[in-house]
């Protein structure tokens, strides 16, 4: 060989000798068993970070379907898995530290490869060459290290991202019960080995979380938007898609929604006055056609009791001058304006009552809510024979354009028009009707034709009072 590589450099070389002679020193390195030793290393290293980053995403997106499998089963693995996922942050704190540690071995196996296989002399050779060519302050031997970490950090990258990354968590995505089953001994082994330090690990980010509200924000780390894509990707797509899909998120912000955004005012409340005639009365009965009537003494913020109309039914027959007083129910539940609609639901349920009367912050009646507005808040509008056919007073022009009354909520609003009821909520304030986001944006008493724009909505002013907003236009715009 020493030979033949004298004749070369003494003779007019072609091209093809030339790259012979450029290979040659890897062809002769090639043949070392310990560069052949460190590539089967590698090899294995590779699967087994290919087998950890898999597994990360097999145990953390196994569903409710996968777990409930395992639990029917009766295997060693189907037991691991269970108890492995009862700990997530350990388990996770342990998939991160072996994938880690086997990252760090591939780096250095990689490392010593390619300073074997291209050998010290041809990288001393490339960075002279370098050195030659440029006027860097630098040693041929420091140089010649840099290129060999270079290509390492190169080769090393792409290998990790496509073998030890990309392709086992695809492949993972898809057969994650398998991959789960076959992973769950070896991470229950290394989840025994390094407990000390997983434990470590945990505990450390526990009490960073504390320090950094980590428990607000973990609350907070999947907005509406992202769950209101979630639900409309999951829902089949077929002849009820829609109305599933309203009732799913519906129930994801119920806990969200007052008793404020769901109540009828006081001024649309139909009450009676304790002092009304018997005939008055039964009148009234007939004409709202609703089963329970709020009483009051004076004005509204008096509340004596509720009528129920079904105690009125055996005494139809009565002259005018019949006490009929004497029926009212004096329990009342009281709800403050900001009560979750979730927790009035319950306390609905607990006591038995149907209504509660809505109290603002100074103590006086605000309006009513009952336990039919709480549960149309889910599966929407409830219709019964008394119900006219749009409770929402509202004319529509076109399908961009809308009137409404002033005192209109803004969830009706929401739902007439066919848009999330959390479309206004950025400036809506403390605003519940549409008159009420007009006084909320413009901070005064607006005059007729005035225009406010948010979005894509543009809202007019039709009609108004000294007082009140009577009559709105909202128009949607492209």
């Amino acid at each position: 060989m020493l030979t033949k590589l004298q004749v070369l450099e003494t003779e007019d070389e072609p091209p093809s000798q030339i790259l012979y002679i450029a290979i040659l020193p890897f062809l002769a390195s090639s043949f070392d068993p310990t560069v052949l030793l460190g590539i089967l290393l590698l090899i294995l290293l590779l699967m087994g970070s290919a087998l950890i980053s898999g597994s990360e995403v097999a145990f953390f997106s196994l569903d409710q379907n996968d777990i409930k499998t395992f639990e029917e089963e009766d295997s060693a693995s189907a037991k691991t898995i269970l108890r492995l996922r009862r700990a997530p942050r350990r388990l996770l704190a342990t998939i991160l530290i072996a994938n880690n540690f086997i990252n760090i071995a591939i780096v250095i196996v990689s490392d010593y490869i390619v300073w074997n296989f291209v050998s010290e002399e041809m990288f001393l050779s490339w960075s002279e060459q370098l050195l030659n060519t440029t006027a860097w302050p630098l040693s041929s031997f420091f140089l010649a290290r840099f290129l060999n970490f270079l290509i390492t950090v190169v080769s090393v990258t792409f290998l990790l991202v496509l073998f030890g990354e990309v392709a086992p968590k695809v492949y993972a995505n898809l057969n994650r019960a398998s991959l789960s089953r076959f992973m769950s001994k070896p991470l229950s082994i290394l989840n025994s080995l390094l407990s000390p330090l997983s434990g470590l690990l945990v505990s450390m980010s526990t009490s960073m979380e504390k320090r950094l509200g980590g428990n607000q924000l973990s609350r907070s780390g999947t907005s509406r938007e992202d769950i209101d894509r979630a639900i409309e990707l999951t829902v089949k797509d077929d002849l009820h898609s829609a109305e599933e899909i309203d009732i799913l998120k519906s129930i994801v912000k119920f806990g969200d929604v007052t008793a404020k955004q769901i109540m009828r005012s006081r001024v649309d409340v139909t009450a009676v006055d304790v002092h009304t005639p018997y005939s008055e009365l039964l009148y009234t009965v007939r004409e709202s056609g609703y089963s329970r009537l709020p009483v009051y003494e004076e004005d509204f913020d008096q509340i004596m009791g509720i009528l129920y109309v079904k105690d009125l039914l055996g005494h139809l027959e009565e002259g005018e001058g019949y006490q009929w007083t004497d029926l009212i129910r004096p329990e009342i539940l009281y709800v403050p304006e900001n009560k979750k609609i979730n927790e009035l639901l319950k306390e609905f349920q607990m006591k038995r009552m149907h209504m509660g009367i809505v109290v603002d912050e100074y103590g006086g009646s605000a309006g009513i809510v009952t336990l039919e507005d709480v549960m149309e808040e889910v599966i929407g509008d409830i219709k019964d024979e008394f119900d006219q056919e749009d409770e929402v007073d509202f004319v529509k022009l076109d399908s961009n354009n809308y009137i409404f009354e002033g005192k209109t909520l803004l969830n009706d609003v929401c739902r007439v028009v066919g848009i999330s009821t959390d479309t206004f909520d950025e400036w809506k304030g403390d605003a519940d009707s549409i008159a009420g986001l007009f006084l909320e944006w413009t901070g005064k008493m607006p005059v007729r034709d005035q225009e406010m724009r948010i979005k894509t909505y543009v809202f007019k002013v039709m009609s108004v009072s000294k007082r009140r907003i009577e009559k709105v236009k909202l128009s949607l715009q492209e």
